[in-house]
């Protein structure tokens, strides 16, 4: 029985070590004891197997019994404990909470921002395509800020590797689909907005109808595949785009809106890079806290373009540079012929 003891205690910690999921470890040991007890009503009294596992089978069904009372237990006071909580009453269309005027206050005090700013916000919907180093802190601060429906669209699960820079997520959740992981996030810092996590890769069949259904989108991709196919569809229907990029030191972002007179993502990128010229993050590195950064600067660049608050990026391309502590601001112009906008600034 010692040993078996031990073979519960090592599969445990595999499964912890490998980032597998609690409930999938807990799996894995109720498997062990019901092969255990299989085994003392099928084998016969005297096999070796059963006599290295007690001998007798009333033990291990008292356990398995004491462990689904214990599970059963915390399970009630789970439900017991979310039906205790204080239910938010319900609020008219548009109009705010008490709670959530105490929680976007800093906000409503900003004389760019203020009530109607704030209002702009709760009715807003923004995409972000990436749920990786740039999505990250995009995402957390568009639900912080109080954006009132926020869509998450990524095909990925968390890994290890992702929770240097991506931290939106957590050891807890390595295995999940990345957009259930920030989903879940989101959710616990505001329960006032709507997310909706769309696990599934941004294509060609399917882009437009999603942007459809947004007034903005946040773009961190890290392949200018997806970056020129979301350029496109956004230029299509009229969208405004806000597109990050980070490599090792370094970020750039700009808010890419022909429709207003800016630019298009492919006026200021007409070519793909050379391969190996622009490497991604897996294979060139990247230093933790710059997509923290630059994400943040996407979020601020939505929040002002959602409440007309200052001048947006729109018609610049803001470059920072994490290892020098230098930013330049670069302006852009609509490119003639630009096989997507037209580069007259007025497409769409």
């Amino acid at each position: 029985m010692l040993a078996l003891g031990l073979l519960a205690v090592v599969l445990w910690g595999l499964g912890w070590a490998f980032g597998v999921p609690g409930r999938l470890r807990l799996l894995m040991l109720a498997c062990l004891w019901l092969a255990v007890v299989l085994a003392h009503l099928l084998l016969p009294e005297a096999h070796p197997l059963r006599a290295a596992t007690g001998g007798r089978a009333e033990p291990w069904l008292v356990l398995g019994g004491v462990a689904v009372l214990g599970l059963g237990y915390r399970l009630a006071l789970g439900a017991l404990r979310r039906r205790a909580a204080p239910v938010r009453p319900a609020a008219a269309p548009g109009a705010f909470r008490p709670a959530e005027l105490e929680r976007y206050a800093r906000h409503i005090l900003l004389r760019e921002v203020g009530g109607p700013g704030q209002k702009r916000l709760k009715q807003a919907r923004v995409l972000v395509v990436g749920a990786g180093g740039l999505g990250s802190p995009a995402l957390l601060y568009l639900a912080a800020s109080g954006v009132g429906t926020v869509g998450v669209i990524d095909a990925d699960q968390v890994e290890a590797s992702n929770l240097q820079r991506q931290v939106i997520h957590t050891d807890a959740r390595i295995g999940w689909p990345k957009v259930h992981s920030a989903a879940e996030a989101m959710r616990a810092l505001n329960p006032f907005i709507e997310v909706r996590p769309y696990e599934r890769r941004l294509t060609e069949e399917n882009a437009a109808a999603l942007l459809a259904d947004y007034d903005l989108i946040l773009d961190g991709t890290d392949n200018f595949d997806t970056r020129y196919l979301v350029n496109r569809v956004a230029v299509a229907a009229g969208k405004p785009l806000i597109a990050g990029a980070i490599a090792q030191w370094e970020g750039q972002v700009s808010l890419y809106h022909p429709a207003a007179g800016g630019p298009c993502f492919q006026c200021t990128f007409p070519e793909r890079p050379a391969p190996g010229l622009v490497p991604t993050c897996a294979e060139a590195g990247v230093i933790a806290p710059l997509p923290g950064v630059v994400g943040s600067i996407m979020a601020v660049e939505a929040v002002k373009h959602l409440t007309g608050a200052g001048a947006t990026l729109r018609g610049a391309l803001l470059i920072y540079d994490a290892l020098w502590g230098e930013t330049r601001r670069i302006g852009l112009k609509p490119r003639p012929g630009c096989p997507v906008c037209g580069g007259t600034g007025n497409a769409g």
